[in-house]
């Protein structure tokens, strides 16, 4: 006996399109019934590969919602598209313009996303038409405005460009600001500045040893802005000095810590070259000088093992002779 399932199958083409009066009101048409069309199968492997088709598709659906962004209303499309592909089988031109629509996506979707982001705020902007233009101009060998090769050399020039201008307008005020701070602390009393713009004051003066740059230290420190805004304390994370090595920090704590003896409490003046640099670290913007009190309590010194000592077998544990 046959074995006969129906199938719905989705040849809506002109389910997608709108009406004019449904377009005046911005409401999509629905979608017509999808013809009915009788699916035979006739044996065994007629049933294998029907089972087999559905089996695959499992998970399909929430990958295309999450991952692609596609709206299941328009499943009936997505299916059209494929058969469109499907049928064509190993047609070359087909397998190119499947290659184009995928690629288009990922212009679309990614590539443009970023290079907005990094042009925003910029005295230039990217336009997505021309984008698309110059891409496919590429594609297609035309030469007509530029070469490859030069337009890659003044993309580059133009990213550099903007970045700085960038740069300029969003941290240069607080650059500014830092790089006169540093320069009037620099003429105050007791305050020493060293060739590498780290600027600091002996606010207590050890005498213990002086920590080499892999060794463990033990820190109390507070972290301000030069508008006096605390960033970080030791104090913030627990009642304990803070404990890492001065090779784990920034240039400027790395540079003191190597230079104060146990016991110091110096006050440090760290220029942004020294510090967190172009980055930002969470409160604390591009390009700012640091201000820390930093008191040095002690290092980590491994304690030096103790000789082993052989110890000989007392004459209870000899074997008595017989």
């Amino acid at each position: 006996m046959k074995k006969v399932i129906i199938l719905a199958l989705a040849l809506v083409a002109s389910a997608s399109l709108y009406t004019a009066a449904a377009a005046s009101k911005k409401k999509a048409k629905k979608q017509k019934a999808p013809v009915v069309m009788p699916v035979q199968l006739n044996n065994g492997s007629d049933t294998l590969s029907y089972v087999a088709g559905m089996s695959v598709t499992n998970g399909l659906v929430p990958y295309l919602v999450q991952q692609k962004g596609i709206d299941t209303t328009y499943m009936a499309d997505f299916v059209r598209g494929m058969k469109e592909l499907f049928d064509a089988g190993t047609d070359p031109k087909m397998k190119a313009y499947a290659a184009g629509l995928e690629i288009a996506s990922q212009l679309r979707d990614r590539m443009l996303p970023g290079m907005k982001r990094d042009f925003t705020d910029t005295p230039d902007s990217i336009i997505d038409a021309v984008v698309f233009r110059g891409f496919t101009d590429a594609l297609l060998n035309d030469t007509t405005l530029f070469k490859q090769d030069a337009a890659e050399s003044l993309f580059k020039t133009l990213q550099q460009t903007n970045k700085e201008a960038k740069i300029e307008k969003l941290w240069g005020p607080n650059r500014d600001a830092g790089k006169k701070f540093l320069a009037e602390n620099a003429k105050k009393e007791g305050v020493v500045t060293l060739p590498s713009g780290l600027q600091y004051k002996v606010l207590v003066k050890g005498e213990g040893e002086i920590p080499q740059v892999s060794e463990k230290v033990f820190v109390n420190y507070e972290g301000r802005l030069v508008d006096g805004t605390v960033f970080d304390a030791s104090s913030k994370h627990g009642s304990k000095p803070s404990e890492f090595r001065p090779n784990q920090v920034i240039k400027g704590w790395t540079e003191a810590l190597t230079m104060m003896p146990v016991g110091s409490k110096w006050q440090l003046y760290i220029p942004y070259e020294l510090g967190y640099g172009e980055q930002e670290a969470g409160t604390i913007k591009p390009f700012s000088t640091l201000i820390f009190d930093v008191e040095l309590v002690g290092i980590d010194k491994p304690k030096p093992e103790e000789p082993v000592v052989e110890e000989k077998p007392s004459k209870k544990a000899k074997k008595s002779k017989k």
